[in-house]
């Protein structure tokens, strides 16, 4: 996982009310990135992807026995008014953010202290995956944790900030700390 800050010396497992799997809502603003990590996840490669209209949901083997579903949910301001809907019965959250985009990196915290507030996802874990790291002037993880004020918004929570970059070159995904 590379060098992310947290609220613990490790990140902890999710366990989803079942015990059998999880839903984890994929959230962030348009361009962050969500899709692409998906793609990621799922096929083991990255494609060009152009900002989601709607939602994809996918469902990824995490171990045996164990299903994570991601739902990635569009960024831009109308979908995010249906965010909220994709916050029942979570048990985890993904907020992605473009680490490189200084210019709406206010809007990305407002949004993501908004999806805090709500009582469906009260206690449940956070990671924020500092996207887009191999860019020029990209914030790191503990500038991410400071700016979008995770420490007080996730004071009642486990969370871990993880430094991410997800390059296509040739359909292949760098790690950021490779």
């Amino acid at each position: 996982w590379g060098r992310g800050y947290s609220s613990q010396s490790h990140p902890r497992a999710w366990h989803g009310p079942s015990g059998k799997g999880a839903n984890i809502p994929m959230l962030g603003l348009d361009s962050a990135g969500k899709s692409t990590l998906l793609y990621k996840l799922r096929y083991k490669d990255a494609f060009i992807t152009v900002p989601t209209i709607g939602f994809n949901v996918d469902m990824i083997e995490a171990g045996k026995d164990f299903t994570l579903t991601f739902w990635d949910v569009g960024g831009q301001k109308k979908m995010r008014e249906l965010w909220s809907n994709f916050l029942e019965d979570a048990g985890g959250l993904l907020y992605v953010v473009d680490s490189s985009d200084k210019r709406r990196l206010e809007e990305s915290r407002r949004e993501f202290e908004l999806i805090l507030k709500n009582e469906s996802i009260k206690n449940v874990p956070v990671v924020v995956l500092a996207n887009k790291q191999d860019l020029p002037g990209a914030l790191n993880a503990e500038e991410i944790t400071r700016k979008l004020k995770i420490k007080k918004y996730c004071s009642d929570r486990n969370w871990y900030v993880q430094p991410w970059t997800l390059t296509i070159l040739n359909s292949t995904v760098i790690p950021a700390d490779t």
